[in-house]
């Protein structure tokens, strides 16, 4: 990495961790100047406005969890180990992977009606995790490990949104466990479809 890239790397790691805690509104330029210790002219030379800030952090921040969701997951061989390492994953919700809760839920919520372009860029993250874990499933059933009558795709919903809607009860609450029931809820069903 260049220096310049290594700064303007600086720069979106210390406001995806602003980002995910204050929201987009909640996020002043010079929140990120400070916290990336640049001034504003460093900063605009690798961001055109707040809105390309925005967006480009956006980018890094759905990156990063996907990224450390596959991580955990390329570990598991098995359909059924992938999706509960996704499960294992989320455990700790009070302990995110990123600072400040899931951000792909946090950006979802706030650019729901304000922010279109960064509700494209989560819209796209929602579908693409929910087809990959339905490919997962729908790979366990066509190799024998699930029975035929699981359905694929409601149960790659049905985890998902368990899952983000867990972690933000679960913040709210300031106790990660209501969300170790839910996994272990999680995990039984699935295991039901098992095959013996």
């Amino acid at each position: 990495m260049t220096k310049a890239e290594k700064t303007k790397q600086l720069i979106l790691e210390k406001a995806g961790l602003i980002y995910n805690a204050k929201g987009i509104n909640g996020t002043a330029i010079d929140d990120v100047t400070r916290a990336a210790g640049v001034t504003k002219g460093a900063l605009y030379s690798h961001f055109e406005n707040k809105e390309d800030l925005s967006l480009q952090t956006a980018d890094y921040l759905l990156n990063k969890i996907a990224d450390g969701i596959a991580q955990a997951m390329s570990k598991k061989k098995t359909a059924k180990g992938k999706i509960f390492a996704y499960l294992d994953f989320n455990k700790l919700p009070l302990n995110t992977y990123i600072d400040g809760g899931c951000p792909i839920f946090n950006m979802a919520v706030e650019a729901d009606d304000n922010h279109a372009p960064i509700k494209k860029k989560v819209s796209r993250m929602v579908s693409f995790s929910q087809e990959g874990f339905a490919k997962i499933l729908k790979g366990g059933i066509e190799n024998g490990e699930f029975a035929d009558n699981l359905d694929p795709e409601v149960m790659a919903f049905k985890i998902f949104s368990a899952v983000e809607g867990g972690i933000v009860m679960c913040r709210v609450l300031n106790t990660n466990a209501p969300m170790q029931g839910l996994i272990k809820s999680l995990k039984d069903e699935l295991e039901r479809y098992e095959k013996k």
